[in-house]
């Protein structure tokens, strides 16, 4: 796949292995961090992250997946270990495709819902053929997760980071320990939840009290979402959209490929 080139296998004495080339290329990782190699090097799934896939346990723990991901990285590529947590989610999700695609193959098959109609149908991707988002990072300091962004409307200057593995786990811990206020009000909050991890500083301000305030109840959903599309523009990643042709009326729409249930638990 595009975005995550394979160079040649490498085979350890118990199991094969492949370099995965990061969407971020290792750019914003510090210097000394062993991902600012631009490379994972990760093993073909065996019996053994079936089990992992398999284990109720996990999977009620909702840690399935990060458990095989800890299985199937052996390192950077140069013989470094690699800090899981650091990875940021672009590059998380380029790992996680290639191990899928060295587990189950490429092809995926999912079920599609079109946008228009609403109406409901299967079809397939061949993940080798997602491609890597386009960023230029000659606009950013090499070493550094930082940015900063204009609020169109309040003219407000926001730094932020790109969210890592890390952050998503404690998100996910927040949201999870929000579960029972957010079912009286009906109300989740992931959007407001993810902005206010990924926001580092409002007009210099880096005091999280203020941040979070600002997060809750005076970020204008103009300026919310501007600053999401912005955020998306600079976050490397792999690219999941691809063109959904109707087979009711031959249309074309681009879409997001959906990642449902049958991406690692592919049916028989």
């Amino acid at each position: 796949m595009d975005n995550t080139s394979k160079e040649t296998t490498k085979t350890t004495p118990s199991f094969p292995t492949e370099i995965v080339t990061l969407p971020s290329e290792g750019f914003f990782y510090p210097e000394d961090n062993p991902l600012s190699s631009g490379k994972v090097e990760i093993k073909y799934m065996t019996a053994r992250e079936e089990d992992i896939l398999t284990s109720r346990n996990l999977i009620t723990k909702g840690i399935v997946l990060d458990k095989l991901l800890e299985a199937l990285v052996v390192g950077n590529g140069e013989g470094k270990k690699i800090n899981l947590d650091d990875l940021i989610l672009g590059d998380k999700n380029a790992i996680m495709i290639s191990a899928r695609i060295l587990g189950y193959g490429a092809e995926y098959k999912f079920e599609i819902t079109d946008p228009d109609t609403g109406s409901k149908f299967k079809d397939s991707v061949d993940l080798n053929n997602l491609s890597t988002k386009n960023v230029d990072f000659s606009d950013y300091t090499k070493g550094i997760n930082k940015f900063t962004f204009q609020l169109p409307i309040s003219k407000k200057n926001v730094e932020f980071k790109l969210l890592t593995h890390k952050d998503e786990k404690e998100i996910e811990a927040e949201l999870k320990g929000l579960q029972k206020f957010s079912k009286a009000s009906g109300i989740t909050s992931e959007i407001t939840t993810r902005l206010k991890r990924a926001i580092t500083s409002i007009d210099g301000d880096t005091d999280k009290t203020n941040i979070h305030k600002f997060v809750t109840s005076e970020f204008l959903a103009q300026d919310a979402r501007a600053f999401r599309e912005y955020m998306g523009s600079v976050t490397p990643d792999v690219d999941m959209s691809y063109t959904f042709t109707n087979p009711d009326d031959g249309s074309e729409k681009e879409i997001a490929v959906p990642m449902t249930v049958d991406f690692f638990w592919p049916k028989s």
